[in-house]
């Protein structure tokens, strides 16, 4: 089995720990020893590195992947682009995930039906590089709902974003079918999205739509995510068990208590860099912040960003990722997220990086194995030239990526793999510019 040491680095465990000084073993796909105190390893048969300081960190978990969206500025845009190319792409982008110290991700939603299955398989076969992956189905909707793109004057629901149902019955039916189709949970859009036209505090879904889908889901042992923004798609999601609730920004009181009181339940990932990048820096593609505001993004954001720190303190479960995949955030510019979640949540940098580690591990299902550097866990790791938790920007550019290693083999480790840029709309202190109005909300 290959063995791998890297001595004299900055050992980030991902509990929320402070660092030390150390050296970290890895034998096989696992993290076999870790010493501290500045020790190092020797192994006569390892590849051994000298960190030289560096810092050395789980690999992160982006918990609201779309790699089947393709960087473009509509959601028509990505429905059209035909099924060839898109598997293509897909495969392309998950390479630039993992380029980037996302070693785990969960699908949020794939553009057409077997896109994220054909992926995962992919990957799990070892044809192309990518991220321990979590197939989603397609975005289960309803007439008029987010996702719906049928057009009156054409009989083709194919060309339709989601699929749509109206009723139990067709709920199971689509349950059912990308159940077949071998997905690892299910989507549901049961709020509205303003870029749609739709009212983000819109409940389209029956309870008895709803009560379906989840009772087809424990039935064959699938989770299931939703779209839910409006206050009351959240309850919904706690009253029906639904597992991962994606953005949450109007979360009232009532559904607090709801999410507080079975927090070890579920998981929340708000796509908060949707909000704020839509607000901000969005102008190039004819959504400047005026448009945003008109639209509801800006009052979104800033109830968002009061909501989420309420979760926060809470200690309701909140991860990073959300919605990357669009022309004004591309993927592989996800980390920005960790440092929103300070902007805006109130989070610190540490409990950020927790957020997309440890937090990361329980998402995927994997706790006592994924999501923390510990012995006997496996060996995701990222060698990080600079201190993330003193500057966390440093996680968005490519070149402080040093050296990536999913399950114990080494993916990438130079430095002349770059994501498309997507500038940080910042401010002179070189931190994410946050909105006067959303720092009065957060107060």
């Amino acid at each position: 089995m290959t063995k791998t040491v890297f001595n004299n680095v900055t050992i980030f465990d991902g509990s929320g720990a402070a660092p030390f000084q150390g050296s970290v073993l890895v034998d096989g796909a696992r993290i076999a020893q870790i010493a501290r105190d500045g020790r190092d390893i020797e192994v006569a048969d390892a590849r051994t590195f000298d960190g030289r300081g560096r810092f050395l960190m789980p690999g992160m978990t982006e918990a609201h992947t779309h790699f089947s969206w393709n960087d473009q500025p509509t959601l028509s845009a990505i429905q059209f682009m035909p099924p060839e190319e898109h598997i293509l792409w897909c495969v392309r982008v998950a390479k630039r995930y993992l380029d980037m110290g996302w070693t785990s991700a969960i699908g949020a939603a794939a553009a057409k039906a077997r896109l994220d299955v054909v992926l995962r398989n992919s990957i799990n076969a070892g044809d192309f590089p990518g991220p321990r992956y979590l197939a989603g189905s397609q975005e289960l909707t309803t007439i008029g709902g987010l996702g719906d793109n049928t057009l009156p004057h054409l009989p083709f629901e194919e060309l339709s974003f989601g699929t749509v149902c109206t009723g139990p019955e067709e709920i199971r039916r689509a349950a059912r079918m990308f159940i077949k189709y071998g997905v690892d949970h299910l989507k549901i859009n049961l709020s509205g999205e303003y870029i749609a036209g739709i009212p983000a505090e819109l409940s389209p879904f029956s309870e008895e739509e709803i009560a379906m889908l989840a009772a087809e889901a424990k039935r064959n042992g699938k989770r299931v995510a939703a779209h839910a923004r409006s206050s009351e798609s959240v309850k919904q999601c706690v009253r029906h068990g639904l597992e991962m609730i994606y953005h949450a920004s109007f979360a009232d009181e009532e559904a607090l208590d709801m999410l507080e009181a079975n927090k070890d339940k579920h998981f929340v990932a708000p796509g908060i860099g949707w909000l704020v990048r839509t607000c901000f820096n969005a102008s190039d593609y004819g959504v400047t912040p005026e448009i945003a505001e008109k639209m509801g993004y800006k009052r979104e954001l800033e109830v968002a960003a009061q909501t989420l720190s309420k979760m926060h303190k809470r200690g309701i479960r909140i991860l990073p990722g959300g919605d990357y995949g669009f022309a004004w955030m591309p993927h592989g510019t996800n980390a920005n997220d960790l440092q929103y979640f300070v902007d805006y949540i109130g989070m610190t940098p540490t409990e950020a990086l927790v957020a997309a580690t440890k937090l990361g591990g329980q998402i995927m299902m994997r706790p006592d194995e994924l999501g923390l550097l510990r012995e006997g866990f496996i060996a995701d790791l990222v060698l990080v030239d600079g201190n993330p938790l003193e500057n966390l920007s440093i996680l968005t550019n490519p070149d402080r990526i040093a050296l990536v290693m999913k399950e114990g083999v080494i993916h990438k480790e130079c430095k002349d793999i770059r994501p498309p840029s997507a500038a940080l709309h910042i401010a002179d202190d070189n931190r994410p510019f946050v909105d006067e109005g959303v720092r009065k909300a957060m107060q």
